[in-house]
C-alpha cells in the first residue's frame, strides 16, 4: 500500500491547515488517471457526506465508519471505471450503497437490536408508554428481518425520507424500481406485525 494512502485508513484525517480542499471538477480527470492526491482530496471533500449516507442505511455507527473507509478504498481501486464528466457524489454513493448491502447481507437479521435503534423509529402517540415502546420493539424486529434490498429501499425512502430519484442512483436500479422495494417491504412489514398481534 503506498504510503500516502495510510492516512486515508482513519475517517478522521486531519484537514491540511495550508491547502484548500480542491474543487472535484478539477481533481476528476486526475483521480480517474490514478493520481493518489486527487483520491485524497475527494476523500477530504466526501467522507463525512458518505458516511452520513451509510449510516442512514445501516443505523450502526461503528459499521458507517468501517464502511466508509471500504467504500473509499472500492472507489480508489475502481478510479479508472469513473466518468470524470459525470458527478462524483451520485457514483461514490452507489458504491458505499452495495458496501452496505454487502454488510447488512453478511449480518444475522435476528441480531439484538439497542435501545439505540428502538428510539430512532418514528411511533404514533400511544396513551400508554409501554405498548408504546414494544410496539416500537416489534416493528424495529420486523424491520430487521426485511431482506437487505428491500431494507435499504424502506431505510431510506420511508424512515430517512430520501429521494426515490437519489435512492434510484445509489442502488443502481430505475426509480419504478425503488418504488416497487418500498412497497413489498412495507407489506411485508405489516404483515410481520399482524402476525405479532400488532394492527398497523
Amino acid at each position: 500500500m503506498p504510503e500516502r494512502l495510510d492516512n486515508v485508513r482513519s475517517i478522521n484525517v486531519p484537514e491540511r491547515s495550508d491547502s484548500v480542499p480542491e474543487p472535484s471538477a478539477s481533481v476528476l480527470p486526475r483521480f480517474r488517471l490514478g493520481d493518489l492526491d486527487a483520491f485524497e482530496s475527494l476523500f477530504r471533500e466526501h467522507r463525512r457526506s458518505i458516511y452520513g449516507w451509510i449510516l442512514r442505511i445501516v443505523r450502526d455507527p461503528a459499521a458507517a465508519e468501517d464502511l466508509t473507509v471500504e467504500t473509499f478504498w472500492r472507489i480508489h481501486r475502481a478510479h479508472a471505471r469513473f466518468e470524470s464528466a459525470r458527478p462524483f457524489e451520485p457514483w461514490a454513493r452507489c458504491i458505499a450503497t452495495h458496501a452496505a448491502l454487502d454488510w447488512l447481507r453478511a449480518c444475522r437479521p435476528e441480531s439484538e437490536l439497542t435501545d439505540q435503534d428502538v428510539a430512532g423509529l418514528p411511533s404514533m402517540p400511544v396513551p400508554d408508554p409501554g405498548i408504546a415502546a414494544e410496539v416500537r420493539l416489534k416493528t424495529s424486529q420486523a424491520f430487521a428481518r426485511l431482506p437487505p434490498g428491500l431494507r435499504i429501499a424502506a431505510t431510506l425512502a420511508v424512515v430517512e425520507e430520501q429521494p426515490h430519484k437519489d435512492i434510484a442512483a445509489a442502488l443502481g436500479i430505475s426509480v419504478g424500481a425503488v418504488k416497487l422495494r418500498v412497497f413489498r417491504a412495507i407489506r411485508l412489514l405489516r404483515k410481520d406485525l399482524l402476525e405479532q398481534g400488532i394492527r398497523p
